[in-house]
């Protein structure tokens, strides 16, 4: 398909949950529009039924695909917001050393989870198989209508970097956020365990980017893209950060030996031509985002 042009229409959607159940919720949204930008899906961890996060998930992508399909003429592309969680379980420890996903992979491990324990599985796989199930179902949708646009799916790590909307309180931070703001507020948590359990991150301002680059590149259409800076601890953290006088270190350097799971890059390089931001640039913006909020790191 034709790249969106800088002076193209892009719809961002926001509505999740509820709201974007609803059939035909989109149907006024997308007229006159030249391109969508799917970013909403609901990310809550302590859902009893693992169906009030599936559901949503797959109904709201489903939603705006076939307000595209029915109402959407002019529109060359939409781009869909998935999640390494997609591509892979969490379940790190459990992986072989070296581990190297790219987007061939998929996580069927929490979709087994979710299908053995239903509520009893945990939140994390229930959240894991959403994301699986909206994606699988997005490319299904496009498999069988075949409409006069594409997709492309960007499935990012965690993501940390600066705050750019309003949040009045660190109650209402966003999932990843929050991970972020309790990691260095919560001093006492700060165990060998977790300053050493395995990740990967990247830098929220290089998810927005390449969905910009998803939009504005021709060869990106029907494609995938992790959008995954580098593997991490949160002793790397440490490690990188310039903080007070008497806050936790840990144990300088542990997190070097650790032999992490590694979600590749590479595809969105070579075709989005993405460079990412390194660890330090990263966790510092992060921090002063949250200083300049009140929300200092304390000793």
């Amino acid at each position: 398909m034709p790249s969106i042009q800088t002076d193209d229409t892009v719809l961002v959607t926001g509505a999740s949950g509820f709201i974007a159940v609803w059939d035909g919720a989109f149907d006024e949204a997308v007229k006159g529009v030249d391109a969508i930008a799917h970013t909403a899906s609901p990310v809550p961890f302590d859902t009893e039924d693992p169906k009030d996060v599936i559901e949503p998930a797959v109904r709201g992508t489903i939603g705006i695909l076939d307000s595209a399909h029915k109402y959407g003429l002019n529109v060359k592309r939409v781009v869909i917001t998935s999640s390494i969680t997609a591509i892979s379980d969490v379940m790190y420890h459990l992986k072989v050393p070296g581990t190297i996903h790219t987007e061939n992979d998929w996580n069927t491990l929490s979709i087994q989870e979710i299908q053995e324990k239903g509520k009893d599985a945990s939140g994390t796989h229930k959240y894991s198989a959403s994301k699986v199930m909206a994606e699988k179902a997005a490319w299904d949708f496009v498999a069988k209508t075949k409409p006069n646009w594409d997709i492309v799916t960007c499935c990012p790590s965690l993501a940390m970097g600066p705050i750019l909307h309003k949040v009045s309180d660190p109650s209402t931070l966003n999932t990843s956020m929050a991970i972020v703001y309790n990691f260095v507020h919560n001093k006492e948590a700060m165990t060998e365990e977790t300053l050493l359990t395995p990740n990967n991150f990247v830098d929220v301002r290089d998810v927005a980017l390449a969905h910009v680059r998803a939009l504005e590149v021709a060869e990106a259409g029907g494609q995938r893209f992790i959008a995954s800076s580098a593997a991490y601890c949160w002793q790397d953290a440490l490690d990188v950060l310039d903080l007070p006088p008497g806050f936790p270190r840990g144990t300088p350097g542990a997190g070097k030996g650790l032999n992490h799971v590694v979600f590749s890059h590479a595809k969105a390089k070579k075709i989005l031509g993405m460079e990412f931001k390194g660890l330090q640039e990263c966790m510092r913006d992060t921090l002063e985002g949250l200083q300049k909020r009140g929300w200092a790191v304390m000793v």
